[in-house]
């Protein structure tokens, strides 16, 4: 008896299997269904009844999303248990790659009927189709984005569909994880037909009918040449691999292994006979798969992802409270970011600014940033729509009806607890108000509300529009029905968030401003600033310190460092980066929002470039330290960093501490986040490194005393998360 997949016969002799994974929202790849297909494809391949098949789903949500990566991640779990090895692993990889060929050479045609998102594993299933019939709704997407998480497509998918559409293009999705819509899926050949929605299953079952011996695929026919060629004597295919292997590395700095692994198993592949094609596939998706990288970077991205947009962090028992009527304080561009999120959801918005122009500018914001999407996803009409839900005012007394406030008003205290408290005048202390800072201590601003159990922070990141994660911060009297309100609103908009204690800077500010301060300290050194920006980005940053610096302003940080001294007093421990910053101020040189920084801004768009003035400021060491030295202490300095934040009890899970890292302020996505390469590297060895980089440079590396006992203990975050869960 089948659990996945339904089997019905029609009067023509073609076979309708139903794809419906119970339990799950979207189908995926578990177990129980590669024992239902293996079962469905030995019927087809036996039974002289059937003349063909068509291969659909039965969930309105889409087609397939894919590995089940719980199940994924338990098989990796197993097949390394006790030493078994990479041949008990590629064991374990190949039936899925096996299955999709038994499918391909059952010796009856099969068509696939995808209606919806199509993705990974469930696009690798279609490809090993005979035919393909795609919606010709817009909103569809399929495609393989497995390189996102770490991973390659493994199921076949790396070597039928160069064979398909040719290796450059091929490449160029996979390598970026790319996904197609419907008629773009066409032109290119993914597919083979578009149908009305709702039509795919009818369309398919005509093709099977029009063509009973359509059942060999066309690399299997003797003479087939794939499109745009291959082979070690076709300078095309020599020159696209070069070209891709050379992108590959200037993006990912070899840091992800999964890509280098795609370009192997294609290159080897492509030159081979289907059979052995597809074993290659499984031999570098093993290797992949088998270092503890993939496994990092699938539970952060995808595992942990998914749990914190589904609410993981929600308190139980509070009734949901979605947003319907938003006061949004500030329309500047974070205020104006929000209010564009908030009313894309559906939201109603009330932007509130000092005066009429402010507010009208901010609204003016959302229709540029709307406006720039025209074709992408976004209609004139849907733009109008969004548009009418914003409206900008200048009187609080317009605020009433709201049911949730945002405040993102200038970043002093007194500023925000004198529209904190007009507002309660207004909405009264019931409604949930939430403070979009990204620094000062939420208990504090909490004062100026008289019910602090109904006040939050919320911390954006910018731009609003492009940014998913949002930071929600707990004061120390914040009561679950305003957490619960907060996560509900980041559900509506579709951002992913974490759930963070009260400290000053947070989690994310906080940490990520130790990346800022260490490449600025190094410069104070006389560490050439070449070499600290290129030893930040081949750590894994999106930019070096100094660049990021001047994107979020050298004069904001400068800000916020004066506002730490004061609110900290004689406690605040001053460092040679604060004299930097101010000195860069001092100048005028406050980052690229005035065209010169670290960097310079060429006035005509120019390629910036580091301002050769840093070398007679702060000229270069005469013995400079190595590339690994510089690299050390950049990741070193955020990793303990954010080791403090969990000791201090600022964050609860490692989950949140990796979310937040990667999605707040970038760090290097290929290791899951600090708590995970912390718990791969090993506490001991972290704790070993940490106190020599103390010993070298200052106690801003010690370890926290937590790190200590675990390192001690052998003990490992994920470790701990799992035994307190239990």
């Amino acid at each position: 008896m089948t659990t996945t997949l339904s089997f019905d016969i029609d009067t023509d002799g073609i076979a309708l299997l139903t794809i419906d994974v119970p339990g799950q929202s979207m189908n995926v790849i578990t177990p129980e269904f590669i024992a239902d297909l293996e079962a469905a494809i030995a019927r087809l391949s036996s039974e002289e009844a059937i003349k063909g098949a068509v291969i659909a789903s039965g969930k309105a949500s889409g087609f397939m999303a894919g590995m089940d990566l719980k199940y994924l991640n338990a098989m990796l779990r197993e097949a390394n248990a006790g030493g078994a090895g990479l041949g008990a692993l590629f064991g374990k990889v190949f039936v899925l790659n096996d299955l999709f060929r038994r499918l391909e050479t059952c010796g009856k045609p099969v068509a696939a009927a995808v209606e919806g998102t199509c993705m990974g594993g469930g696009l690798e299933l279609a490809l090993a189709c005979h035919h393909r019939v795609l919606s010709s709704d817009p909103r569809v997407t399929i495609g393989l984005p497995e390189i996102l998480i770490g991973l390659f497509p493994g199921g076949g998918g790396s070597q039928r569909l160069p064979r398909l559409i040719g290796i450059q293009g091929a490449l160029m999705y996979m390598l970026q994880g790319k996904s197609w819509r419907p008629a773009e899926a066409l032109g290119m050949k993914v597919v083979d037909e578009l149908a009305e929605p709702g039509k795919a299953v009818d369309a398919a079952k005509a093709w099977v009918k029009a063509n009973p011996g359509a059942h060999t695929q066309p690399w299997d026919v003797k003479g087939f040449k794939v499109p745009g060629g291959s082979g070690q004597f076709n300078p095309g295919f020599i020159q696209t691999m070069m070209a891709a292997t050379v992108m590959a590395t200037k993006e990912t700095q070899r840091n992800i292994h999964a890509p280098h692994a795609l370009l192997s198993a294609v290159y080897e592949g492509i030159q081979l006979p289907m059979d052995k094609a597809i074993r290659v596939e499984s031999k570098y998706f093993t290797r992949v798969v088998s270092d503890p990288q993939a496994g990092n970077m699938m539970r952060t991205l995808f595992v942990s992802k998914q749990a914190a947009e589904r609410g993981a962090r929600r308190p139980a028992g509070v009734e949901k409270a979605p947003t319907k009527k938003l006061a949004m304080l500030g329309a500047g561009m974070m205020g104006a970011g929000i209010a564009n999120v908030a009313a894309q959801a559906g939201i109603e918005v009330l932007l509130l600014d000092r005066d009429q122009a402010a507010a009208d500018k901010g609204k003016a914001h959302a229709q540029a940033q709307l406006a720039k999407r025209i074709g992408r996803g976004m209609t004139p009409e849907k733009m109008a729509q969004t548009l009418e839900r914003i409206t900008p005012v200048t009187d609080v007394e317009a605020l009433r009806g709201c049911d949730f406030v945002i405040e993102a008003v200038f970043e002093d205290p007194a500023v925000k607890a004198e529209i904190t408290k007009r507002v309660e005048g207004v909405l009264g202390p019931d409604v949930i108000f939430g403070s979009n800072t990204s620094t000062l201590p939420i208990t504090t601003l909490a004062g100026a509300w008289s019910k602090p159990e109904n006040f939050i922070g919320i911390h954006f990141f910018s731009p609003v529009e492009r940014m998913a994660l949002v930071e929600i911060i707990l004061g120390k009297q914040t009561g679950d029905r305003a957490v619960a309100k907060a996560l509900d609103f980041v559900a509506q908009i579709r951002k992913t968030p974490i759930v963070v204690n009260d400290s000053r800077g947070f989690y994310t500010s906080r940490c990520f401003g130790t990346y800022v301060m260490e490449g600025t300290q190094m410069l104070a050194e006389g560490i050439n600033p070449a070499l600290i920006e290129n030893m930040g980005r081949q750590l894994g940053m999106p930019v070096g310190p100094l660049a990021v610096s001047d994107e979020v302003s050298i004069e904001l940080g400068h800000k916020v460092t004066l506002a730490t001294k004061k609110a900290l007093g004689d406690a605040y421990v001053s460092t040679p980066a604060d004299d930097v910053a101010a000195h860069m101020v001092e100048i005028g040189r406050l980052g690229r929002k005035n065209g010169k920084g670290y960097y310079d801004y060429p006035a005509d768009g120019g390629k910036k470039a580091l301002w050769p003035g840093l070398s007679s400021d702060y000229p270069p060491a005469p013995v400079q330290p190595s590339p690994e030295a510089v690299r050390e202490r950049l990741l070193y300095r955020q990793l303990v960093e954010c080791a403090r934040c969990f000791a201090e009890g600022v964050l609860v899970t490692p989950q949140d501490g990796d979310l937040g890292a990667i999605f707040g302020w970038g760090f290097a996505p290929y290791t899951g986040g600090p708590f995970s390469a912390i718990d791969t590297i090993g506490a001991g060895t972290v704790v070993q490194t940490l106190d020599r980089l103390a010993a070298e440079h200052g106690p801003r590396f010690a370890p926290p005393e937590q790190l200590r006992e675990m390192a001690a203990s052998a003990a490992t975050y994920y470790g701990t998360a799992r035994a307190q869960a239990a």
